[in-house]
């Protein structure tokens, strides 16, 4: 069985207006993010936007882009609407590569799919280990629990689970991994998924995937032990990956 990749790539950013259309060593964030899913084994790869600036721009360069309604509230919403107008099967499997994701690793998208089949799971993500304890105690890098079975407990922005040794001298994180914000699914659960209200927990946390486990659903969790490089949240990320390109 195949799978796809949709990228989803909304033009308004509090904290970076236009981030997918930024260039890096002279290229829009976008393509950089395209063309890392295109080394994968993806048959298809579109990036999902809901501007026409970045259609054009990512159509310049030969990849395949769907416009999608402005008002969608998470990129799991606008990933669904391009496959309902692409008419996918409800067994299609589709991986979610983040827009702000330059660094991806194409490996890390084939390893996602593999797991799904390896595991038979409708609903997949990754993690990693933690590198240095300011990582981890960052409110920005997510963090996920995961239970005996492979399965996400919970994700937070918070320390967890809770140790009385949260201290760079003498930290435990043998139960708590990096979250890497990469998701696969089958058509039909993400439209399961979309289908909820936003829960209690996705608000307080900023979470959209605490949805899925307030609703009952399993989260898969792989693990990963390549690279990891930070989504580009803000300018400082953005600035460390134009050193990282131009280097």
């Amino acid at each position: 069985m195949a799978f796809k990749v949709v990228i989803p790539a909304r033009y308004s950013s509090s904290r970076l207006p236009g981030k997918p259309l930024i260039e890096i060593d002279g290229i829009p964030m976008i393509i950089h993010v395209a063309r890392k899913a295109r080394l994968s084994a993806a048959e298809e790869v579109i990036v999902a936007t809901d501007d026409e600036r970045i259609l054009q721009e990512v159509t310049k360069h030969n990849f395949d882009a769907v416009l999608t309604d402005v008002d969608h509230v998470s990129g799991s919403d606008r990933i669904l609407e391009v496959a309902k107008k692409k008419s996918w099967d409800q067994d299609t499997i589709i991986i979610n590569v983040q827009g702000d994701e330059p660094m991806m690793d194409p490996q890390l998208i084939n390893a996602l799919y593999e797991g799904m089949i390896k595991t038979n799971s409708n609903f997949i993500t990754a993690s990693s280990k933690f590198e240095n304890f300011d990582d981890f105690s960052d409110p920005n890098t997510v963090k996920v629990v995961v239970n005996s079975r492979g399965n996400a407990l919970y994700f937070s922005r918070s320390m967890i689970p809770h140790t009385d040794s949260f201290s760079a001298e003498g930290y435990d994180l043998e139960n708590s991994f990096h979250h890497i914000g990469i998701y696969g699914y089958v058509l039909s659960t993400l439209e399961n998924f979309c289908s909820f209200p936003k829960s209690k927990l996705e608000a307080i946390e900023k979470l959209e995937q605490l949805r899925a486990l307030d609703n009952g659903m399993n989260i898969r969790v792989i693990f990963y032990t390549g690279k990891i490089f930070k989504g580009i949240d803000t300018l400082e990320d953005l600035i460390k990956v134009k050193k990282l390109f131009s280097s």
